[in-house]
């Protein structure tokens, strides 16, 4: 019986690129497409056994052997080293850490770790010859939301299989911090849990973040109505500026126990970066909680 030889590599004409921060799925799948393939049909070509149940993406995700990465990069002609800096990596499961087997598994992914929707025009650029949705992560210092400046497009929860038009809330573009200015883990961390409860409760910016709502929505008359509300599933996108100005306020404050001056102080300047005459939070609202915090 003749062995199967592995499918050569295609011509530079049909090379797909891996977005930043693009799932495996995703670019597996759109790789496949460009063939007129399936993804298991793609990974059979190139000697890669599957395992687990395939759902199409943002659903699942695919987790590749060493060896099922290399014969990847050799399809492709994309070197292991990008392909590593485009997909995220994680730990793959113990079934498929043999360091010689071209061994694929795929694993469902929970709602508030799948990815989202990417730019669709910075996919058709990547994707020349056919344009299939891609799916990336968020950058993990950022709010869980997607922003492409270039093209004014943004997703911020993966039931919506497309991006959306922002053109209509630049304040969603003039925010994005710079490389030197990320905000810490910590205070990114309490800054979404913060915005989310006041947004939730209809606290201290509910007008403008209603108001930024409708123009949203406005916008985008596609945005799928049940069973989860615009409200819900555009919140990310709704409270990013003010998420980020909060982060990069406490990444700023000074050693705790903070005294009544500094925290006057602290409150007085982040009702001027929020843009709102005073600020006077009560005392079980999150911010205070934080700024109390040992």
């Amino acid at each position: 019986m003749r062995a199967r030889t592995m499918w050569p590599s295609p011509p530079g004409a049909l090379r797909v690129q891996p977005l930043p921060r693009e799932s495996t799925a995703s670019y597996l799948t759109r790789l496949a497409a460009t063939y007129q393939l399936t993804v298991d049909q793609l990974l059979d070509g190139l000697h890669i056994a599957a395992t687990g149940t395939f759902a199409a993406p943002p659903a699942t995700d695919i987790h590749l052997s060493a060896e099922a990465t290399r014969r990847l990069s050799a399809f492709t002609r994309i070197p292991p080293a990008h392909l590593n800096r485009a997909l995220p990596r994680q730990p793959p499961p113990a079934s498929i850490g043999m360091a010689h087997a071209a061994l694929a598994r795929w694993q469902p992914l929970q709602p508030a770790v799948q990815p989202l929707a990417a730019c669709t025009a910075c996919t058709a650029h990547r994707s020349p010859h056919k344009a299939v949705p891609a799916w990336i992560h968020p950058a993990p210092d950022l709010p869980r939301a997607i922003i492409c400046t270039r093209h004014q497009q943004a997703s911020s929860d993966p039931r919506h299989p497309a991006p959306l038009n922002i053109h209509p809330l630049p304040e969603l573009t003039r925010t994005r911090p710079g490389a030197r200015h990320r905000a810490t883990t910590a205070s990114l961390s309490w800054a979404s849990t913060i915005t989310t409860r006041w947004y939730d409760h209809h606290q201290h910016l509910h007008a403008r973040w209603h108001t930024r709502l409708n123009r949203l929505t406005d916008a985008n008359p596609h945005i799928p109505q049940g069973p989860a509300s615009p409200a819900l599933t555009c919140r990310n996108l709704i409270t990013y500026p003010e998420t980020l100005t909060l982060a990069a306020a406490l990444d700023r404050l000074p050693p705790h126990p903070l005294t009544r001056a500094q925290q006057t102080a602290f409150l007085h300047h982040l009702a001027g970066r929020l843009q709102l005459p005073r600020f006077a939070p009560a005392d079980h609202d999150l911010l205070w909680q934080r700024l109390h915090a040992r």
